[in-house]
């Protein structure tokens, strides 16, 4: 949001004590915070002008992949998945799903706020294509990449594995959907090895060692 207007999360967590004390955790001069217990009144609150939700999974009227996908399919909104469920299929389906950040309990409000904060730090997209994120400039369509004041050559694929990466950025993308993203429909005859040497290519070329997080075991994602 622009100027001094404050950014609006949603809490959706049916513990009410739990969702209290983290609208007074986040809430701040620049944060607005609301929370409810339920998808039901989730539903009644969430619009356009919320910035994040952070999505409990286990709710008392259904479940919170299901509502996320709605949230996803309909707004251009940053969700933070909050759950006790730890296993990696769970954080795995989560990011699958469409979530930018997953949260297992119990967690620290420190490591929370931190992670709230990245979200909405979101890239900005102008309307002539550009896409900013620090010193980095990238415009698909005219497949035009800066580092800084230098122009960056990237091969087709480079670009399909940066594209993905930059539009979901702080969100983990497993190494099968960049597989199937930046080939297509030969990713069944790719050996993994080769994403392996294109994102390191990648990062040779934008010097983005920094930003090209590996996430062991799982894939990628753009920091």
């Amino acid at each position: 949001m622009a100027g001094l207007e404050k950014q609006r999360i949603l809490i959706i967590e049916d513990d009410s004590p739990l969702a209290g004390g983290l609208c007074r955790a986040l809430q701040n001069d620049s944060i607005l915070t609301d929370s409810c217990h339920s998808l039901r009144e989730a539903e009644a609150l969430l619009d356009g002008t919320y910035d994040l939700v952070i999505l409990d999974v286990n709710l008392p009227d259904g479940n919170g992949f299901d509502f996320l996908q709605k949230i996803k399919e309909k707004y251009d909104i940053s969700v933070i998945m909050l759950t006790a469920n730890d296993m990696e299929t769970d954080i795995v389906a989560g990011l699958e799903l469409g979530a930018d950040d997953y949260i297992t309990k119990p967690f620290s409000l420190a490591v929370l706020r931190a992670r709230v904060e990245t979200q909405l730090r979101r890239v900005a997209q102008t309307d002539d294509g550009w896409i900013t994120d620090g010193p980095y400039r990238f415009h698909f369509a005219k497949m035009l990449f800066f580092h800084g004041e230098e122009q960056v050559e990237l091969s087709k694929t480079e670009q399909r594995i940066l594209r993905m990466l930059i539009e979901n950025k702080h969100a983990t993308l497993t190494r099968d959907q960049l597989l199937d993203f930046a080939w297509s429909v030969d990713a069944a005859f790719v050996d993994e090895n080769t994403l392996s040497v294109a994102v390191k290519r990648l990062r040779d070329k934008l010097g983005a060692q920094e930003r090209i997080k590996t996430v062991y075991g799982i894939g990628y994602r753009w920091e």
